[in-house]
Order: structure tokens, then sequence, then C-alpha cells
């Protein structure tokens, strides 16, 4: 079964468990499937809906993020409870120390000496790891291990 239409099946199951929360965050999910669908003129393949998934998880934080920092902790913890359920559709992210070991075997493999190799090591690394890897945990680390 492909993730949209495990997607979609969901949204069903939400709908008859009255599940509102999870039923609306997956129609937005399913609708920016859809909206990239229409302007690839294609259907997309389950490693470009993960990459859905993952931009809705990057704009669920930086929107309970903003709405902490406004104080509107009533919409931020709405933010958190999609955020969660977008997560659970995402492979399992990588911890910091993984990450670390990770991004540092990859530079002695690409044999990376400067922060000029920044790019070269971040593109190989998000193509290995799709959508297992924080990209601003990423480069915060490169930052350290490459300065």
């Amino acid at each position: 079964m492909s993730l949209r239409t495990k997607l979609e099946d969901d949204i069903r199951a939400a709908m008859r468990a009255r599940d509102e929360v999870k039923r609306d965050t997956l129609r937005m999910v399913v609708a920016s499937v859809k909206q990239t669908e229409i302007d690839l003129d294609r259907d997309l393949t389950d490693d470009e809906v993960l990459k859905v998934l993952a931009t809705a998880r990057k704009t669920r934080v930086e929107a309970a993020e903003q709405f902490d920092a406004a104080g509107r902790t009533d919409l931020a913890r709405i933010e958190r409870a999609q955020l969660e359920i977008v997560v659970s559709y995402l492979p399992q992210q990588l911890g910091e120390d993984e990450l670390r070991t990770v991004v540092t075997e990859l530079i002695g493999e690409l044999g990376a000496a400067s922060p000029k190799d920044k790019g070269l090591v971040m593109k190989e690394l998000m193509a290995r790891h799709r959508g297992r890897i924080d990209g601003k945990a990423a480069q915060q680390i490169l930052g350290e291990l490459l300065s």
C-alpha cells in the first residue's frame, strides 16, 4: 500500500472515530500531496510524499515556536498535537549522537576539510538518510566539525 493510500485510509478512520485533529491534519497533508502532484503533473512516489510530510513537520514546529513566543499556548498546543500525527508517518529520526556519528563518518568518506565543503556533505547526507535527519541539527554539527 502506498503512503498516500494509507493517509487517505487513515482520514476515513479518523472520521469514523470522530478524531477531528487527526482528520484535519491528514486532510492538510493530503491536500499538499495533491497540490504537489498537480504542480508536477504526475503521481508522487512514497519518497516524495515523505518530503511533503517532512515539510509539514517543519511547518508545525515553526508555528508552535512562534505561537509560544507570542504567548498563544492554546494554538501552540494544537500545532504540537498535529505535529505528533505528522511525525507518526515519518521514519524514525536519528538522535543527536547517531547524527554526529553519521556526519563524522561522511566527512571522512568524502574528504571534507573546510567550511566550503558543507554543501557537498549536506547534499550527500540528505540523500542517504532522507526523512531521518533534521537539517538544522545536521548543519549545526557540520558547522562545528568543519570550522
